[in-house]
């Protein structure tokens, strides 16, 4: 089907072999010669392109180009004009313009500006599809390999890119694909995990943990003397951060890196990790205080950041007056209440928050409908994060802390992978309730292959507790489920988003580092 140009020129009829030329193109011309006729046309039939001349009798172009936006607000147009004024300019990209061309046009020009704007997302998604292949080729042939823990975190971030460029493209029919490496690659992460991960927490060859952050990453910062402000988004996945820094990348530098959650892959065990710099085991011996038992209680774990923090920082021989500033943002009331006391939080050189704002969406769509109606999947996922984004107190809060001239390091202490499968697992009474990861005695696996099986969590750098008591971590898309009313749970919480297992999504974390442009 011929792609359609509507062309308002009052002089067209000089403008018919550039109308030819179009043609032989394969482009379905029609011309006007004012603007009341272009937009009784915009009005009557669909088009992929208006050329407008902007100096036309009655309404001029900039007139036309308002109200053709009023009909079609998708509709490009193109402005053609003799002024090279910078001011007329301004008002037609201020207007929604696509293009310009300044007289005299040539027909190479006009035949440029129809596939730059027609052809470019057929060119575009082509191209892309192309991309996707090769891509994908060259991540079967990684696996098939043997892929190293640096190899799966450049395939997470790939994966990631290309659902966001589907989220914008979904027609290119490539999501089933993405989903299906995406399930091959989790497979393969969770035996590189299962193979590898104590060499990683006893400090051998491996990613930068959640111990790790603030060491390696805000640590530097605070000893070249910078203001800082250090934010963890509760349960942000790579997706959700890349999505948030097409935004941010518009006023701050960003500089992107990765670390990888320790296991259980949960708040109470990797944010203590961020902030307290040490592994669970480690906290426990240091702060037998504050490390308390109930872990099925995120909030009742997660009391001592600030301290732990402090104490981290200390050992690290960075102590401040006045003392570091620590907030933490649960809900909307505490946002808004934050955002207007933003400028008594300057009298710091270091500031860290935790704002749970994508923690506390992931638990309400698994417990409201009309929440999970709203976000079926994870585009509607990361569409929703974006939109909070936007419009949010942390958003302006950023910008404040950006025109004070703040270095910024946003980080998560955990993603979240949404489960498709059940896996049969036994205990004792009291084991922990969650569905990714379990602590208990008597634990056993149906089925070995549903999940990493933890005989002496000490080994694992993890607080024992009782002496008989063991660990489970679910891999890929499934959770752990007991065998009573094993169907009726299986329904309830299918397609839920959880935390606390072994999946790149939880896992695989984004640390950036934001500097003012």
């Amino acid at each position: 089907m011929a792609r359609r140009v509507l062309w308002a020129d009052d002089e067209i009829d000089l403008l018919r072999p550039h109308v030819l030329i179009l043609e032989k193109q394969g482009y379905e011309v029609v011309g006007v010669t004012n603007g009341m006729d272009a937009l009784e046309r915009v009005r009557a039939e669909s088009w992929d392109l208006v050329l407008l001349d902007e100096m036309m009798p009655g309404m001029t172009g900039l007139d036309t180009l308002r109200e053709i936006k009023k009909v079609d607000p998708a509709l490009p147009c193109v402005m053609v004009t003799k002024s090279e004024s910078e001011s007329l300019m301004d008002q037609a990209i201020g207007r929604q313009i696509d293009d310009y061309l300044t007289k005299p046009v040539n027909p190479s020009q006009i035949i440029a500006v129809c596939k730059r704007i027609i052809e470019r997302q057929r060119l575009t998604g082509r191209n892309l599809s192309e991309s996707y292949m090769q891509g994908l080729a060259q991540m079967g042939r990684t696996l098939a390999m043997g892929a190293t823990w640096q190899d799966f975190l450049a395939m997470h971030q790939q994966l990631c890119a290309w659902e966001l460029e589907l989220d914008e493209r979904p027609e290119l029919g490539f999501g089933q694909t993405l989903a299906d490496q995406r399930r091959e690659c989790n497979h393969e992460f969770a035996r590189l995990v299962d193979r590898h991960y104590l060499d990683w927490i006893n400090g051998k060859d491996g990613p930068v943990l959640s111990p790790g952050v603030v060491r390696q990453v805000v640590v530097p910062l605070l000893r070249e003397k910078r203001p800082v402000l250090f934010c963890v988004i509760d349960c942000m996945r790579m997706d959700h951060w890349m999505v948030l820094e097409k935004t941010l990348r518009e006023k701050f530098r960003v500089r992107r890196e990765v670390q990888v959650s320790i296991l259980p892959s949960a708040t109470p065990y990797s944010r203590n990790a961020i902030f307290a710099g040490m592994h669970p085991a480690d906290i426990a011996r240091a702060h037998p205080e504050m490390w308390e038992r109930n872990m099925d209680d995120e909030g009742n774990t997660n009391r001592h950041e600030r301290q732990f923090l402090d104490h981290q920082l200390r050992l690290n021989g960075i102590e401040f007056k006045p003392a570091h500033k620590y907030i933490k943002v649960i809900d909307l009331a505490e946002a808004n209440d934050t955002l207007r006391k933003v400028d008594n939080l300057f009298n710091h050189q270091f500031v860290s928050m935790v704002w749970n704002f994508v923690d506390i969406l992931a638990h309400s769509r698994n417990q409201n409908d009309i929440v999970r109606e709203m976000v079926p999947d994870e585009a509607a996922y990361r569409s929703v994060v974006s939109a909070w984004f936007r419009h949010s107190a942390l958003n302006q809060i950023l910008e404040a802390f950006r025109e004070k001239g703040y270095t910024i390091v946003i980080t998560s202490d955990h993603g979240s992978v949404r489960v498709q499968r059940g896996a049969r697992i036994y205990s004792d009474r009291d084991a922990t309730r969650g569905l990714r990861w379990k602590l208990g005695r008597n634990l056993r696996l149906e089925d070995d292959r549903s999940g990493i099986f933890v005989d002496k969590p000490e080994t694992w750098r993890l607080p024992h507790g009782k002496g008989s008591e063991t660990m489970a971590f679910a891999t890929e898309d499934q959770m752990f489920l007991y065998g009573n009313n094993y169907n009726h749970y299986l329904t309830q919480f299918k397609d839920s988003f959880q935390h606390g297992g072994v999946s790149m999504e939880e896992m695989i974390l984004p640390v950036a580092v934001l500097e003012p442009r």
